[in-house]
């Protein structure tokens, strides 16, 4: 018989990819991070891993479906009835124990089930139960999203679990508030719980949907066809109910005199970190990464260290997992990583660049060409708009980035890969457009 052991938490390990050599006079020193976690015990008290546990066993955890019930879910009606299965599927998925409910999002956001300002517990009954309230879910009023999760947000704080996280999906723009409403929605829930966001269809914001899982660390995409919402439902569910460990933050410490330019995502998808900062004493900083599962992720760091004489070397930066306590504490997941700077005089070492740093550069490099050859071409500058995502289809290509090669080549005819020659397609899908523009973050990894 099998003896699984049960560590506390997820283990993380840290490992680091860099050239550490600058010449003399340099300051600027790169690294890619890569922060793995592997295994799951107990969080809070709660047993985590589930794929080494009885079935209803893992970290306790909380999870809130806002689903889009404004008047254009209607049109077609299929979209609403997809809207109301692929929840049904996300519920049926909720592991037993899982504190969950289901918010109907207009206008105004009402609750669904199981109401009353609470969370339900799944189980066979409960399941069941939210099933019968969703095929009553009918679509009629406006779109106002910061009003859904501010509901969601209240409702997830009213479980003492260890994670908490938010399905959100919508097919329209969000009319029915400002821009500053939603912002200041997002800032309340920044932090408190984690959200995947799905636009259905085509007549939907992409910086919407993207800035939502962008501001609470989760992922967006877009289902263009209704009828592959189950599905995406379904996945969406099993990633949640496979977090082990919440509120994990990439801590960077730097020596004095050095400065930390930028921190920034770049794998499984580009995710700019540096403005999120949080100090934790003395020239250290803490960089929110939200909930992990068994998975592995890739950081790019830049720090400008002081300059410094032929043959010296110095710690830029040490890296290390911690997740806050509510007493001001940390609790230090394990592994660390080391940035190193050495300076020398050999011109082949000082002038290499890393192969993985050049890679994450070039896939950082092509997620910011499409979006703003994508904003070019709506706004009517084809000529700049063709030399944006000839450069992105070129970085692609060189890169293996498969998935979005395909992607742009429904957007324009490439001529030459190597070189980045393509032309404007005359008609694009609109739905192709979004999808290219939605997932243009989305990188392929090194291989290491």
């Amino acid at each position: 018989m099998a003896n699984f052991a049960k560590p506390d938490v997820p283990q993380f390990s840290v490992d680091v990819y860099q050239n550490e050599y600058l010449p003399e006079g340099g300051r600027e020193v790169n690294a890619i991070v890569t922060v793995t976690a592997t295994g799951g015990g107990t969080v809070g008290g709660a047993v985590t891993a589930p794929h080494l546990y009885a079935p209803g066993q893992g970290p306790s955890a909380a999870v809130v479906v806002m689903v889009d019930c404004s008047g254009s879910m209607d049109y077609p009606p299929a979209k609403m009835r997809n809207a109301r299965d692929a929840t049904a599927a996300a519920v049926d998925t909720l592991r037993d124990g899982t504190h969950f409910a289901v918010v109907g999002g207009t206008h105004v956001a009402k609750e669904v089930y199981p109401g009353g300002g609470r969370l339900a517990v799944a189980d066979a009954t409960t399941r069941e139960q939210a099933k019968q309230a969703l095929r009553r879910l009918g679509a009629g009023g406006g779109t106002a999203i910061g009003t859904w999760l501010r509901l969601a947000d209240r409702l997830l704080s009213s479980a003492d679990v260890a994670i908490r996280h938010g399905i959100l999906l919508t097919d329209g723009r969000n009319e029915h508030e400002s821009p500053q409403d939603l912002r200041a929605a997002l800032d309340e829930c920044a932090g408190r719980f984690t959200c995947d966001a799905r636009g259905v269809g085509t007549d939907w914001e992409v910086k919407e949907v993207t800035g939502i899982a962008s501001a609470l660390l989760g992922t967006a995409d877009i289902v263009a066809d209704p009828a592959g919402l189950a599905a995406d439902f379904t996945r969406m569910m099993e990633t949640a109910m496979g977090k082990e460990v919440a509120d994990v933050a990439l801590r960077v410490w730097t020596p004095v005199g050095a400065n930390l330019r930028f921190v920034k995502q770049v794998a499984p998808a580009v995710e700019e970190l540096t403005g999120r900062r949080t100090e934790a004493g003395p020239r250290a900083g803490d960089y929110p990464t939200g909930s992990w599962g068994d998975e592995s992720r890739d950081y790019h760091l830049c720090v400008e260290v002081p300059a410094a004489g032929l043959g010296q070397e110095m710690l830029a930066a040490r890296i290390s997992l911690v997740v806050p306590q509510p007493d001001g504490q940390v609790r230090n997941l394990g592994g660390q990583g080391l940035v190193r700077a050495v300076w020398t005089d050999d011109m082949a070492a000082s002038t290499s660049i890393n192969p993985q740093v050049a890679h994450y550069t070039g896939q950082a490099e092509l997620a910011q060409a499409i979006q703003q050859g994508l904003d070019l071409r709506k706004a009517g500058d084809f000529e700049r708009a063709t030399a944006k995502l000839g450069r992105a289809v070129q970085l692609a290509s060189v890169s293996g980035n498969a998935d979005t090669a395909k992607l742009l080549s429904k957007v324009v005819d490439v001529v030459d890969a190597a070189t980045g020659t393509v032309r404007l397609k005359t008609k694009v899908a609109e739905a192709d457009e979004m999808t290219l523009e939605t997932r243009s973050t989305k990188t392929v990894r090194v291989k290491k």
